[in-house]
């Protein structure tokens, strides 16, 4: 269960996120925020010497607004500059805090930057550089690109919060002008770009916010923020993602259509849903939106091999599994389509009665892959049982993806999800989603993700939080009466809840 010790940006996005899920809001962070970085200023200056606070208009501002009252508080001599048009902030918590530096009128003195031409000499014992976090990914306004000039021709000593204003979190790049700082208080973890960059960084800290260790544990909305694209408007068909659904036989026709409408569900473009021509029709009638491929015969064979080689052209990733049954010749064929993905690198899901010819088959996959077991699954998979509390399972499908070098999305009443580094836990759902069809939605939602760039991994994580919300919202109204198609039908609004922070754990 490794947690990383650096972090990109997004993660440290989605880690917030999940914190505010779980109950920490943003209002608290902040505080924290400011007041480590009060602590770093007080820990190496005396009371009386003159700081000044340079800040922007989003969470990184916000941040130095609080630090500046702290350190005001404290004996301290603070100014305070705002670069750009209060009126522009965006953040609640920035606001609050803005407001209340205004009214902070006998001890605090503030100026509002709007202009570059406004930007003086800044003069001071101490400069704190709150002007923009790890949010920058280049394209600095004229007067905060003339207000980092300010900062490094200053002789003051020189913190930033969180990193250098200019420095991208990520990568440790300064695409253009940025704050070379004396000491950097980063918030929470380091930012991967550290690395790259530490003369940017001057002498190091890592302050604590008090994120729960759960919201990089546990799942949550933050995982969902993670993997979803915003549509722009120049946006066109295929660029959010094409899947191959490959799955059904005589007996079963729903479960490929179900992995196809949860695909559809989290925003794919397009899915091919082949299935044997006995079950072409029903699959067909789930939905208009259905692009079903008629494959020969009963059930997948080898006789499928050419006709589905050809799709395997015109997608992003394959979901192979749900309803196929265990003929010898349809897990013959699973073998030689894996064949197939690996060498086009195409990602894949492995679900249901794939599964099977993968635990035959008994070697690791050379494309980016996720297996979604349930219990007895995860046995012919592995030929291990998966037993226990949850984090002794989470150690024993950790084990088994490190071995397999691929993803597995173990379901059960705590969903596992492990890619052999890390391990993440998934507690939404209830006992009615044990009704068939569910764990065929769950398939389509991650390979939805999956075909739309994110890693197996992270689609994990998302989808098996976004399933069982989703099925959490049917209980709420239905109680135990719970079909797969009304788990479909409320995927899309706790995709747009989550990526809008609405949601709370329960």
């Amino acid at each position: 269960m490794l947690l990383d010790e650096y972090l990109t940006a997004a993660e440290i996005q989605a880690a917030e996120a999940n914190a505010n899920y779980l109950g920490v809001p943003n209002f608290l962070l902040m505080e924290s925020a400011g007041r480590a970085v009060a602590d770093a200023v007080a820990s190496r200056f005396k009371h009386g010497e003159s700081v000044l606070v340079v800040c922007g208009l989003g969470g990184n501002g916000g941040d130095g607004l609080v630090a500046a009252r702290h350190l005001t508080a404290r004996g301290y001599e603070v100014r305070v500059v705002l670069v750009g048009n209060p009126s522009l902030i965006r953040s609640e918590e920035t606001m609050s805090n803005w407001e209340t530096a205004k009214r902070m009128s006998s001890s605090l003195q503030i100026k509002v930057v709007g202009d570059s031409s406004e930007v003086e000499p800044l003069k001071a014992d101490v400069v704190v550089d709150a002007l923009i976090g790890y949010t920058y990914r280049g394209g600095l306004t004229p007067q905060v690109r003339e207000m980092i000039r300010a900062v490094n021709a200053s002789k003051a000593f020189k913190v930033s919060v969180d990193l250098p204003t200019g420095m991208v979190a990520d990568t440790g790049e300064t695409p253009e002008e940025a704050v070379k700082a004396d000491l950097t208080v980063t918030l929470h973890k380091p930012k991967t770009g550290f690395k790259e960059n530490p003369a940017q960084l001057g002498e190091l800290i890592v302050a604590p916010l008090g994120l729960p260790p759960e919201a990089e544990l546990y799942a949550g909305p933050g995982d969902v923020r993670l993997v979803h694209r915003r549509r722009e408007p120049s946006s066109h068909k295929g660029m959010f993602g094409r899947l191959l659904v490959i799955g059904g036989s005589e007996t079963y026709s729903g479960a490929p259509a179900l992995t196809a409408m949860g695909a559809y569900a989290v925003g794919l473009d397009l899915v091919y849903v082949a299935v044997p021509e006995t079950a072409a029709a029903a699959v067909a009638g789930f939905s208009p939106s259905m692009i079903t491929v008629k494959l020969k015969g009963k059930r997948l064979s080898p006789d499928c091999h050419a006709q589905l080689a050809q799709f395997l052209e015109k997608v992003d990733a394959v979901a192979v599994g749900p309803g196929l049954g265990l003929e010898e010749e349809t897990t013959r064929e699973v073998m030689a389509l894996l064949d197939d993905v690996e060498e086009r690198s195409l990602p894949v899901l492995i679900d249901a009665d794939a599964l099977k010819a993968c635990g035959q088959r008994r070697r690791r996959m050379k494309s980016p892959a996720i297996f979604t077991p349930h219990s007895k699954e995860f046995e012919v998979l592995t030929g291990e049982e998966a037993e226990g509390d949850f984090l002794k399972k989470g150690r024993r499908v950790e084990k088994e993806a490190k071995r397999l070098g691929s993803t597995i999305l173990l379901k059960g009443q705590v969903d596992v999800v492990s890619d052999g580094r890390h391990t993440r836990y998934n507690w939404t759902g209830n006992p009615g989603m044990t009704v068939g069809g569910t764990g065929d939605v769950l398939s389509g939602i991650t390979a939805g993700y999956i075909a739309q760039g994110a890693s197996p991994m992270e689609a994990g994580v998302a989808g098996a939080f976004i399933n069982g919300a989703a099925g959490d919202r049917v209980f709420a109204e239905k109680g135990y009466h719970i079909l797969p198609e009304d788990v479909v039908k409320r995927i899309p609004g706790v995709i747009e809840d989550a990526v809008a922070g609405k949601m709370r754990a329960r």
